[in-house]
């Protein structure tokens, strides 16, 4: 079976997918991935702008036509923080719909936060004892905790890079006002949690997820993703000491000539940066790994668990004549 997930977020639709072999991980087989760039199309009232909905309903059709050239059988599309937000959330996905024939579901940041921290806690086993998950998205900061499959805690907040970035205006050279500005902010939505979290305990292992933590770890010299999912890759706050001041001394474009920041990502790079780096300190983290797995892995586990509790699984087909299924979040996301 060939399962596929299609992830539209603030910076890009990317398509994961996956050869089911019983007893082998899910690892992907091909990638696609489409441009959406919807954070710069953000207006001030909350609504994506008409640009930006015209750009993610055409990346979400061609990546739905990739997926029915690779032979897809399920395919499960879901938005996150940029779109589920959006005051006109939806109308995009009305629009998505009309344009490549599905409906995407969208999470809540709790969700997504149980589902990344299911991906990590088994990327590194049952030895990882408790786990601390720290997951910086577009839109929202997920921070999940646990000793299990299931966390015992899991909360979003709105610390998303590219949110923040928006905010305090950080796309481009920032001072040091601004980003005194940004610190005092993010302290201040993380102290709503950082009280819990201590009281859980210390972590045996702090694991961070996404494009952002992977691009910092890189900045820092971690190995290229092409070395491939099994390299160990590390983050420390002291890297991201010495990363914050020399991000903000730099254009977007000059930070999109260092190595491993990518050009769609350059204008947030910063803001993820010091919201990272602000969280190792409110947590008491000197340095988290890095995994390779992530919210879309932890969405194919959990169809995995749910197809091997329940056989009879009923899908629901794509509304063109194609080969790729569509399966509702809803059915294949249980708590």
């Amino acid at each position: 079976m060939r399962l596929a997930v299609l992830d539209i977020g603030s910076n890009s639709a990317q398509l994961q997918v996956v050869d089911v072999v019983a007893g082998a991980p899910p690892l992907s087989t091909h990638a696609v991935k489409e441009p959406t760039l919807l954070a710069e199309e953000l207006l001030p009232d909350g609504t994506l702008s008409e640009r930006g909905i015209e750009r993610a309903a055409a990346a979400v059709g061609r990546a739905v036509a990739a997926a029915v050239r690779l032979d897809v059988d399920q395919l499960y599309p879901f938005v996150t923080a940029a779109i589920r937000d959006a005051v006109n959330r939806d109308l995009v996905i009305e629009r998505i719909a009309e344009a490549s024939g599905i409906r995407p579901q969208y999470l809540s940041g709790e969700e997504e936060g149980r589902l990344t921290y299911l991906a990590a806690h088994r990327w590194y086993g049952w030895s990882a004892g408790r786990l601390l998950l720290v997951d910086i998205g577009g839109g929202s900061m997920e921070i999940a905790f646990g000793r299990d499959v299931e966390p015992e805690l899991a909360v979003s907040l709105p610390l998303g890079a590219g949110r923040l970035s928006r905010e305090f205006d950080a796309a481009e050279q920032t001072s040091r006002r601004q980003l005194k500005a940004m610190r005092k902010h993010v302290r201040g939505t993380l102290s709503e949690v950082t009280d819990r979290l201590r009281w859980e305990g210390t972590p045996r292992r702090a694991v961070a997820t996404s494009k952002t933590f992977k691009q910092l770890a890189r900045l820092a010299g971690a190995p290229p993703q092409r070395k491939g999912p099994f390299v160990r890759r590390s983050l420390s706050r002291a890297d991201l000491k010495e990363i914050v001041p020399r991000l903000a001394k730099l254009t977007s474009a000059e930070r999109a000539r260092l190595r491993g920041v990518s050009q769609a990502r350059s204008g947030q790079i910063l803001a993820g940066a010091l919201v990272a780096e602000a969280t190792m300190a409110a947590l008491d983290v000197d340095s988290v790994e890095v995994s390779p797995w992530a919210l879309r892995e932890g969405i194919m586990l959990r169809h995995l668990e749910a197809v091997a509790e329940r056989p009879a699984l009923s899908l629901q087909p794509l509304s063109r004549s194609d080969s790729a299924t569509v399966v509702p979040l809803s059915t294949a996301v249980d708590h």
